[in-house]
């Protein structure tokens, strides 16, 4: 019966979605009203960045059962967003009622489609293990039609949709499918891995892929930090980690979460992507760039109405969170592919970056209209640079397909503003306060 009044209350009160390009001087402004439920803030955030939109701030409230948020956003080379395509679909998607579903124009965080397998695989990384899987995929002719790959903490995991070679349809021959369980399992476990591998073959689901990924190293335990590292190494990481800080807010029964980290595309939906899947409500918050960082903040229960109470969830909560920052951070050299695509094209280009002894730190695989575009994130075998001479070397062997170094994205920094007002009125003060001490 709750459910049906939700469901009413909503449709009396469906979701109101301003773009405003004149208020703001350097950013395009996104304003969503709605009717509150669990999950709506990811929701929105998730359009935004499924548009490869930059969101430079951010101001949430959500108390009482309306939902509020208002973003302000450029896109990736710091410009309002002028294109009327671009203006309609957000409001499109943010006003309609049902599950929000995110762009297909080519971005690998898309939705499984029912015109390809998902292959889902977690293990433990190891230099050559995306090119020993390309390998495998390739001999059992499965043609790879978009992929993405994350590693963290000595941890690896994908999600690799796939069809037959040759009919370029989904694989759904039951002996087959067994035949690439099995074999890709070997090539997870390796010869020494302590650690459960997984690998599963499923039918389409409705579960972005990124927001899938965050699922699968969380239920690796990725946050769990490994200690095995070289001492300058642990020392280079200690330095640049995210710095958290959970605090009491005890006569409004919230739990403040503070981040400070390095910015980058895609870093609000990181975050608030974790804190939705464990299971935590954010009722106010604020997000704030600036030179090159980002700031974070959120007032947060647990969805049984709760804020965090125990030094062990408060521990939990900070190291997943550092995970989800983490794990898609730029680690290596961007290296971009342009190429016709064929068969066995991954697995000759992953072949080449590991006989050059590249690691593959993070990947994005797409292929659309004949078209193969793959991003690489690459170190040495040590996690270093790599030199100008590899590269060269590397394009020599490629031949014809373009491979190009791509630039560290420098996201537009605006003008600062004073945040003390930012969740109104009841929390002024206490914002202020606590921004100036993490800041």
């Amino acid at each position: 019966m709750d459910d049906e009044v939700a469901k009413l209350i909503r449709r009396m009160n469906p979701p109101r979605v301003v773009i405003d390009n004149e208020t703001c001087e350097y950013a395009t402004v996104v304003q969503v009203d709605s009717v509150n439920k669990h999950g709506i803030l990811l929701q929105v955030v998730q359009v935004l960045t499924d548009l490869k939109l930059i969101i430079i701030k951010a101001y949430i409230s959500s108390d009482g059962g309306w939902f509020m948020d208002v973003f302000k956003v450029t896109d990736r080379d710091g410009n309002k967003i002028r294109d009327a395509e671009v203006i309609n679909y957000i409001k499109k998607m943010l006003e309609t009622d049902a599950q929000y579903f995110p762009t297909t124009s080519g971005s690998v965080g898309v939705m499984p489609s029912k015109e390809h397998t998902s292959i889902e695989l977690t293990g433990t990384d190891r230099p050559g293990l995306l090119s020993e899987v390309c390998a495998v995929l390739a001999d059992l002719h499965c043609n790879v039609v978009n992929a993405e790959i994350w590693t963290h903490n000595d941890r690896a995991a994908a999600v690799v949709h796939v069809t037959d070679e040759t009919s370029r349809c989904p694989i759904e021959d039951p002996k087959r499918l067994m035949m690439i369980k099995e074999l890709l399992r070997n090539v997870l476990r390796g010869d020494n891995d302590l650690r459960t591998a997984t690998m599963i073959v499923s039918p389409p689901g409705d579960t972005h892929t990124e927001r899938r990924l965050h699922q699968m190293m969380f239920a690796d335990r990725d946050f769990e930090r490994v200690q095995s590292v070289g001492l300058g190494r642990a020392a280079e990481d200690n330095s640049s980690r995210p710095q958290i800080a959970l605090l009491d807010c005890f006569e409004r029964g919230y739990t403040v979460v503070t981040m400070r980290s390095k910015d980058r595309p895609k870093l609000l939906f990181d975050t608030v992507c974790t804190l939705t899947d464990m299971q935590y409500v954010v009722f106010h918050g604020t997000v704030n760039t600036g030179r090159m960082e980002a700031y974070q903040e959120y007032y947060i229960r647990h969805v049984d109405g709760l804020p965090i109470n125990s030094e062990a969830e408060r521990q939990r909560v900070t190291q997943c969170l550092e995970a989800a920052i983490e794990r898609r951070g730029s680690e290596g050299l961007e290296l971009e592919l342009y190429a016709e695509d064929r068969p066995g094209l991954l697995s000759d280009i992953t072949r080449i970056f590991r006989e050059n002894s590249l690691c593959i730190k993070r990947a994005e695989i797409s292929t659309k209209g004949g078209k193969a575009v793959d991003t690489f994130y690459v170190t040495d075998m040590s996690g270093n640079a790599v030199d100008s001479k590899t590269v060269d070397s590397i394009r020599r062997q490629i031949g014809q397909p373009v491979l190009q170094v791509k630039p560290k994205h420098n996201t537009p920094q605006p003008q600062q503003e004073t945040m003390g007002f930012l969740l109104g009125n009841l929390f002024k003060a206490r914002t202020f306060r606590l921004v100036r001490s993490y800041s």
